[in-house]
């Protein structure tokens, strides 16, 4: 009966359908094949496809869509490269997906005033390529190439936040189509403003939920004289912490620490022809003149020996720190790799770095408890860690096990002063722990939704219910 009913939706008699066709000509797509694409993202959650995916050019053509949808009072799902880990692209009730993907210009770079303006499409590799001549680079870098618009919408952030803040510190402005179809302006280029509601803010973060982000201002920084990274290994995870906190609170700006477990780095091992000691391991960056790069990592350097660090290994050469990311970034598919034809589940949270010792060790114990198969990896600089669960989603007993290790971890960051996600977002996944974080400003939140979106099209069923 579903099929059947999907399969009239998209029958020509649908007038959104046709009213759509005839703006877009062939940038409608019905073909299953799109639609289920569009209908699924990089994590575990089950693919729901749209009625049909729009392909958007510009911020008035998105405008003209979304007014149509709300003629039709049909939900719209905005997406950007597919990336996210929450569900977040998820058509559960049906609608139109508009890609952003062909939104892909560079708009205007301003070098003196380090920023720069970019259409929702523009992935961050491709900024960065753009950049590289003008002695700039934006440091937000969540390891998927994602693009601009999705990282604004998610909130993204990634290894280099402990250093540089996550995408809710480098967004300035935004260019935002609401849920009749209005387009507004939120923020500008000054670097700070007192005039009136934080609006950038608000849309920074909401997936969707409250408008459409077409285009985005963002802070730029300069590349860096020097840059050295270097790899420790650890006796114990809970020395490994502890030598990111003393880091940390003695003040010395790391640029990214990232912390693998012992499974996690077997598993990089083999997935990226490394050979770093099976042990819990840091990851280290340092940005600065090659004076102050060095005098970091000498006190980092002191600073791990307290705690059991050794084999302290340097990658001074580009082509070496590259690799060294590379097999960070690729971190979740070295996981897949290790239970071929296993579904990857990952999920995070984030504690306030005191309590991030206590909080790893707690969810280590937890995983081995269980028995599931759990990588940890994070970006523990600012209290931010990953799990990737390797399960069979048709299990029922696997799922179960993985669902309540995921359950306390969150409930345990909850009670550390900390929150159900750091940087994946809601989605779905993590709608069920919003009222535990918020309390009554949940209801608040349910309040802004229905005010700008009275429909409830835009994007439902993400975040909050209404």
């Amino acid at each position: 009966m579903a099929d059947a009913a999907e399969d009239k939706r998209n029958q020509p008699q649908d007038p959104l359908i046709e009213a759509l066709r005839a703006l877009l000509g062939d940038r409608l797509s019905t073909a299953q094949a799109v639609r289920e694409h569009h209908g699924k993202d990089a994590s575990y959650h089950a693919m729901e496809a749209p009625d049909a995916v729009a392909f958007a050019e510009s911020t008035e053509e998105v405008s003209a869509i979304v007014k149509l949808c709300a003629r039709y009072k049909r939900p719209v799902i905005a997406f950007g490269t597919g990336t996210s880990l929450e569900g977040q692209v998820q058509a559960a009730q049906g609608g139109i997906c508009i890609d952003l993907s062909s939104m892909n210009a560079i708009l205007e770079v301003n070098e003196a005033d380090l920023d720069c303006r970019v259409q929702a499409g523009v992935t961050r590799k491709t900024l960065n390529a753009h950049l590289r001549d003008t002695g700039l680079f934006f440091p937000i870098d969540p390891g998927a190439d994602a693009s601009l618009g999705g990282m604004a919408a998610t909130s993204a952030s990634g290894t280099n936040a402990v250093r540089y803040g996550t995408m809710r510190e480098n967004v300035m402005g935004l260019t935002v189509v609401l849920a009749d179809g209005r387009v507004i302006r939120t923020g500008g280029r000054a670097r700070k403003s007192s005039a009136g509601y934080d609006l950038t803010r608000l849309f920074v973060g909401s997936e969707g939920t409250l408008g459409i982000i077409t285009e985005v201002q963002l802070r730029l920084y300069g590349i860096p004289e020097a840059m050295a990274a270097a790899v420790c290994s650890f006796d114990t995870l809970e020395g490994a912490v502890d030598a990111v906190i003393l880091t940390i609170q003695s003040g010395i700006p790391v640029a990214r620490i990232e912390l693998l477990d012992e499974l996690q780095v077997k598993a990089i091992n083999a997935y990226s022809k490394l050979d770093y000691p099976v042990k819990p391991t840091l990851f280290f960056e340092f940005h600065g003149t090659e004076a102050w790069a060095k005098e970091q990592a000498e006190l980092v350097g002191e600073i791990t020996g307290e705690y059991g660090g050794s084999n302290f290994q340097w990658a001074t050469r580009q082509e070496d720190r590259t690799r060294l990311w590379e097999a960070r970034h690729n971190a979740y598919f070295a996981c897949m790799a290790l239970k071929p034809g296993a579904g990857a589940w990952a999920t995070d949270v984030c504690v306030p770095i005191s309590r991030l010792a206590e909080c790893i060790l707690e969810t280590r114990k937890d995983i081995d408890a269980s028995g599931v198969l759990a990588p940890i990896v994070g970006h523990v600089g600012d209290g931010n860690f990953h799990l990737t669960f390797l399960i069979d989603p048709d299990e029922p007993e696997e799922m179960a096990k993985a669902e309540g290790v995921n359950e306390r971890m969150v409930m345990r960051a909850l009670a550390m002063g900390g929150t159900c996600t750091g940087e994946h977002g809601v989605g779905t996944g993590k709608m069920r722990f919003l009222q535990a974080e918020h309390g009554e400003a949940l209801a608040v939140m349910r309040q802004l939704k229905v005010t700008l979106d009275p429909d409830n099209i835009m994007n439902p069923g993400k975040i909050l219910t209404v």
